[in-house]
């Protein structure tokens, strides 16, 4: 079904979130008649989510432009277990106290992209860790655990892929999904919850929450996921050579923030705007029709779009000046990453490494073997070298896109 009459439908239709939706006729009709509060969860296993969750925060942010209620969900109860959705290995188990910092650093970055409030449609953000632990095993055995049947749970895309690979699985893992399910059941009774949206690998997960809330409660319930988000060339979205693009700027600068959109393929860019940007579809559409050196100018709209939603417009200017001052004047820019530099001296290794442009020193090798690293310009053929701190700070630059400048102390 394509001919949505909701406004919420139509906005995630034709912005390209939409991959699956649970009966979707009854869900239209629901987002007609009045508000549907919606949630995504997160678990806070970092300070800092992804440009990965970015799509999923999204979400949030177009339900609630269509006039709904989000529900952020931060999974502190089950971030202490790890979702084992699509993961080649357990997660490292984290400390209550790691957790709620996580949480709060977190909650930072949402507030740049939703409302708040009290209001109808404002945003709630909630730790799921308050219903969670409270929970009795044996009661939820038997008031929950009859409702999930074994067979199926392991016929689910993301169990199979680690037994396929004779990866272990532990129990812990093995009940997130009853976690998962018991949450949308849980929103739904405290928040009167009727839709949870997210990524494709997701679909088990919901369609659990949805029977689980079904036959305890008998209120009908909904679910959207949307398409893997992949670039051009099939790679994963928000993976770099230099790691994960972190929506937090206590984890990564503004500049490179900005130029993780600013080199965005070209056959990428109208998709990206859609999803990413809240640019009316006619100047997308202008965009995207651009070609040759062209294109870059709609990279540009792109990449200061999204900086100024997740970092503020003042980012946006001061990145797009940096990058300009380090590409077309050649100079450092102000707002590149920096490494203080004391004792005089680092190796070109560790200069790559601390700076971020590469992910290891085995990674900074193959940079200098191919040609690809340079200090104040000049290219680096030597892997042993050590740079000389004199008086004036010096740029780093692992190929053409991705700069860095030491400073002496």
């Amino acid at each position: 079904m394509t001919d949505y009459q909701s406004s919420l439908l139509k906005l995630l239709n034709e912005r390209g979130y939409i991959h699956q939706v649970t009966d979707a006729s009854a869900l239209d009709a629901q987002a007609v008649k009045g508000i549907i509060p919606g949630y995504i969860g997160f678990d806070p296993t970092a300070p800092s989510l992804h440009v990965g969750s970015l799509v999923q925060i999204m979400l949030l942010r177009r339900l609630q432009q269509a006039g709904h209620k989000p529900i952020v969900v931060m999974g502190g109860g089950t971030g202490k277990i790890g979702d084992p959705s699509f993961k080649d290995e357990a997660r490292k188990m984290l400390t209550e106290e790691v957790i709620a910092s996580n949480v709060a650093s977190i909650r930072q970055v949402f507030e740049r992209f939703l409302t708040f409030g009290d209001g109808p449609s404002d945003a709630v953000m909630v730790d799921n860790a308050e219903w969670l632990d409270k929970l009795e095993y044996i009661p939820f055995l038997r008031d929950v655990g009859q409702h999930f049947s074994i067979n199926r749970m392991l016929s689910f895309d993301s169990v199979k892929l680690r037994l396929d690979r004779e990866q272990s699985l532990s129990f812990l893992e093995f009940n997130y999904m009853i976690l998962q399910a018991y949450d949308f059941m849980e929103l739904s009774r405290r928040f009167g919850c009727r839709l949870q949206m997210g990524g494709s690998d997701q679909w088990g997960n919901i369609i659990n929450g949805i029977e689980l809330t079904r036959r305890m409660d008998g209120i009908e319930v909904f679910g959207v996921t949307t398409p893997l988000i992949t670039t051009a060339d099939g790679g994963k979205m928000g993976k770099t050579m230099s790691g994960a693009v972190w929506l937090n700027e206590a984890s990564l600068s503004h500049y490179e923030y900005w130029q993780f959109w600013r080199n965005t393929q070209d056959a990428d860019v109208g998709r990206f705007l859609r999803l990413f940007t809240d640019l009316p579809l006619d100047e997308i559409a202008r965009l995207e029709a651009l070609e040759g050196a062209d294109i870059n100018a709609a990279k540009i709209v792109l990449a200061n779009a999204c900086t100024a939603m997740c970092r503020g417009e003042d980012a946006a200017q001061s990145a797009q000046a940096t990058a300009k001052a380090v590409f077309e004047q050649g100079s450092a820019g102000s707002d590149l990453p920096t490494l203080d530099v004391s004792g005089g001296s680092i190796a070109v290794l560790d200069a790559l490494v601390e700076l971020g442009l590469v992910a290891s020193k085995g990674e900074a090798k193959r940079l200098i073997k191919g040609g690809g690293a340079r200090v104040d310009g000049e290219k680096v053929s030597d892997e042993a070298l050590v740079i000389a701190m004199g008086g004036a700070d010096v740029k780093i630059s692992a190929g053409k896109k991705l700069h860095g400048i030491l400073r002496g102390v």
